[in-house]
């Protein structure tokens, strides 16, 4: 989409739960990329489609990408490629043409790429799943939050096609909607109603274990070094996306949380997973979690827990063989010598768990797009194990099932060459036949049956606790 950018800078901070819940609460494509409640440093971005926004989605199985405009009864655009192949032909010649000043995002595309694009990537079996593979709204207008300076911006392209007035319109309507907003209303944290029927879990605790065996015996036969394994649960039900995410960041908040609603379709994120972020600077950073411990109450026992976590033989195993998973996939697209690991096995702390952190960075190697980094990553090698075909293609056979959103990312992809996306984990995905979780662990050499079993249920209580479910 080419146009003139602009923007607008607004006089009074506003909450974003309390923008969107006022603006974009029932809108049918909508997003909220959320730094998260209290955040002091990063910056949230909202919005809606508006009637130059396309929608385009990806199908593996039919190597096809379809766009069409949600606000126009127009017929779908399809075209025989894949979604890395559409975005590199949309955004050629954009990594110079649109710097804007503003760092970070500044429109573009926001949305989600699924775990069975791996299909594409890495030449994985290809699988049918019930979300479209790939979703993304092209974002020419929206509100952006930047928690450090509490500054609230609204940014909008003007095109060619575009009245002169159009935009000072939105800017106009937007900001006098921001306004009329009551100074300290933060989002609300409705209750949900209860689903209707309980949780349904793909492989319950014995297949589970089963599977865990099997993961243990390829590793042992030297056909991997680690493998992500995953479930999917299911659970029958009807949920308003606005709210229920509301209910979500309440419990889990994150750096990198959000809201995705495109239709019938919607994810609610708490992740805490960076993926993958470029800056405007070429430079790109990942930041992989493996190794988990769970939170307590009382506070001698959650530091315990912490140190423990630290100190674990497995856990560090765990995470270093997915840093130098990502220091190979990096290497790939980075310029030579600038692979670095600027931090490893940091814990962080979040209200449910600890986690295990490593930090790797790269600059951009000459010629080297932002999509064609995103591709070469893709999916995240904390989700896949090591090596990541070998991995992938074990997984295949065990998992019975696509895992669909759920182990992919989310986030944007802007102008000027930039993307911050997270890893689609903590994460409900609501559709009208009910809510979909995913959840999982590496399996190592060290790996316990029962203690991998705990961490998936460890990691899924607060998404079914959003939903109005009881954890297991």
């Amino acid at each position: 989409m080419s146009g003139t950018l602009q923007s607008k800078l607004l006089s009074l901070w506003t909450d974003p739960g309390a923008a969107f819940a006022a603006l974009y609460s029932d809108a049918p494509y909508a997003f909220w990329l959320d730094a998260g409640p209290d955040a002091r440093t990063g910056a949230s971005y909202l919005g809606a489609a508006s009637p130059r926004s396309r929608f385009v989605t990806a199908s593996v199985t039919q190597g096809t990408v379809t766009s069409v405009f949600p606000t126009d009864a127009a017929p779908p655009v399809v075209t025989q490629e894949t979604i890395f192949e559409f975005l590199r032909r949309d955004l050629v010649n954009d990594e110079t043409s649109r710097l804007s000043g503003i760092d970070g995002f500044d429109l573009g595309w926001v949305g989600w790429l699924g775990y069975e694009l791996g299909a594409h990537t890495v030449g994985t079996p290809v699988h049918e799943s019930r979300y479209p593979n790939a979703a993304l709204l092209e974002v020419d207008r929206m509100i952006r939050f930047d928690h450090g300076d509490r500054t609230v911006t609204l940014v909008a392209s003007r095109g060619t096609d575009d009245s002169s007035s159009a935009v000072d319109e939105w800017f106009d309507q937007t900001a006098a909607a921001l306004a009329a907003i009551p100074r300290g209303s933060a989002s609300a944290c409705a209750a949900t109603p209860r689903a209707s029927a309980s949780a349904h879990w793909r492989h319950d605790e014995t297949q589970y274990a089963v599977l865990i065996e099997t993961c243990l015996a390829a590793i042992h036969d030297g056909d991997a070094y680690q493998l992500c394994l995953t479930n999917e649960i299911r659970v029958p039900g009807q949920w308003h996306p606005i709210e229920t995410y509301g209910v979500l960041r309440a419990g889990s908040p994150s750096h990198h949380g959000g809201v995705l609603r495109f239709g019938d379709v919607a994810l609610l994120s708490a992740s805490p997973e960076q993926f993958l972020h470029v800056g405007r600077d070429r430079r790109v950073r990942t930041k992989p979690i493996k190794g988990t411990r769970p939170r307590s109450n009382e506070p001698g026992d959650d530091e315990r827990l912490k140190s423990e976590l630290a100190q674990s033989d497995k856990e560090r195993a765990e995470n270093l063989m997915i840093v130098d998973l990502m220091r190979n996939d990096l290497g790939r697209i980075a310029e030579l010598g600038t692979v670095t690991v600027s931090s490893l096995l940091a814990v962080e702390s979040y209200p449910h768990v600890h986690q295990l952190v490593s930090t790797i960075e790269a600059r951009l190697a000459p010629g080297v797009t932002v999509v064609d980094a995103i591709e070469a990553c893709f999916p995240a090698g904390s989700m896949t194990g090591a090596p990541k075909r070998s991995a992938m293609s074990i997984l295949d056979a065990l998992e019975a099932g696509p895992r669909g959103v759920y182990s992919g990312a989310f986030g944007y992809i802007g102008h000027g060459g930039v993307a911050d996306l997270a890893i689609v984990i903590r994460s409900i995905v609501l559709d009208s036949c009910g809510a979909s979780i995913g959840t999982g662990g590496g399996i190592t050499a060290l790996s316990d049956a029962g203690e991998e079993i705990e961490e998936t249920r460890i990691k899924v209580a607060a998404l079914l606790a959003s939903l109005g479910v009881a954890a297991p």
